[in-house]
């Protein structure tokens, strides 16, 4: 039998620190990560000085789990939050960082204060629309009088900021609370107001955690009947984190029609029923292309293909959008194309009403 994380978890029971604990009980182990004969993990320590007080555990720990059978290497390191930051002088703006350690939460997954419901968008993989999708359904669902936020998590490559027209770091009354801007009288908040455009998000796992709790639980959303998130592609952790640790009404997942997105769509549908997220169903995006001065329809990214992969998994297709120059355009403007006339803007109403019709937006 090879080495699994219960047998570890089994293992680090036995490493006892103050108190009489044993490091597993006290929820002080992190990331911990089997490959092959290799385990690596990491003990989190609530200050320094604690830190160089568990390094005996450390040692313990690193060493019990080198003496099961089948281990060949083992790293464990302790980490320990950076100090806090000095008050700033009297009359200073507040400060208000955003990337942390995700902070511990009892129970399963939360409501957020002032929310109905929440509407996760995502994709097996990038380049599919996404989060055009996601900031053309908001304006969509604002339009029809819904009460709308958009909360883009894709922390890597954040988009919301210009496709939703407006860039400016929010404000904070104490340095803890969030105050989210307004566009096109959808709420908004992102990682790309926090940050230069150009800059680049370099962060681990843990990190990306604590920003979208940061982003979920501190940004004052108000009153809204759906939040909208815009979720980066793949299956990773942010996926995780949210449907694990928030209520999430449900999940959309979109897809262009070709095969190789749909290979990758599936891969989406397979976290979200993992997660237990129910789906709402699939999104078929750049579906067909309608030459505008001939009127010639062309199906560039094949035919059908989203609508058929929806009835074999038994989700209901929701919508398809066209492709259109317009969207690029309106998207680089900061004016999404559902504030405007036209095939693509008639789909995205179709969309909306369809999610507000059957009780999900």
């Amino acid at each position: 039998m090879g080495i699994t994380r219960e047998s570890i978890l089994d293992t680090l029971r036995s490493v006892k620190i103050s108190g009489g604990e044993d490091i597993v009980s006290r929820d002080i182990v992190r990331a911990l990560v089997v490959e092959g004969d290799s385990v690596r993990f990491v003990i989190e320590a609530a200050d320094a000085e604690a830190a160089r007080a568990l390094e005996p555990a450390r040692a313990a720990a690193e060493a019990a789990v080198a003496g099961l059978p089948g281990v060949a290497r083992v790293t464990a390191v302790l980490t320990a939050p950076a100090p806090a930051a000095k008050a700033p002088p009297a009359g200073a703006p507040p400060s208000l960082k955003i990337g942390r350690h995700p902070e511990p939460q009892q129970g399963g997954p939360a409501k957020v204060s002032g929310i109905d419901r929440i509407l996760a968008v995502g994709s097996g993989k990038g380049g599919v629309g996404k989060s055009t999708v996601s900031s053309n359904l908001a304006v969509a669902l604002a339009r029809q009088g819904r009460r709308v936020g958009l909360l883009d998590a894709d922390v890597y490559g954040p988009s919301q900021p210009r496709m939703m027209g407006i860039n400016k770091r929010p404000g904070s009354p104490d340095g803890k609370t969030i105050i989210p801007l307004r566009s096109h009288d959808v709420t908004l908040m992102s990682i790309g107001f926090m940050l230069p455009e150009e800059k680049a998000v370099v962060w681990r796992g843990p990190m990306l955690m604590g920003a979208l709790q940061q982003m979920l639980g501190q940004v004052e959303w108000g009153s809204l009947d759906v939040l909208i998130v815009d979720l980066p592609p793949g299956t990773g952790d942010v996926a995780m984190t949210l449907c694990q640790r928030t209520a999430v009404t449900g999940a959309i997942v979109v897809s262009t029609p070709q095969d190789v997105a749909l290979l990758d769509a599936r891969k989406a549908i397979d976290m979200f029923n993992t997660l237990k997220t129910p789906i709402l169903g699939m999104v078929e995006n750049m579906s067909t292309y309608i030459c505008p001065k001939c009127g010639h329809e062309e199906h560039i990214f094949g035919k059908g293909g989203v609508k058929a992969e929806a009835e074999r998994m038994g989700v209901p297709l929701l919508g398809q959008i066209p492709l259109s120059l317009d969207v690029r355009v309106a998207g680089d403007a900061g004016r999404p194309v559902a504030l405007g006339e036209g095939p693509v803007a008639e789909a995205y109403a179709h969309l909306a009403a369809r999610l507000v019709g059957g009780g999900m937006a």
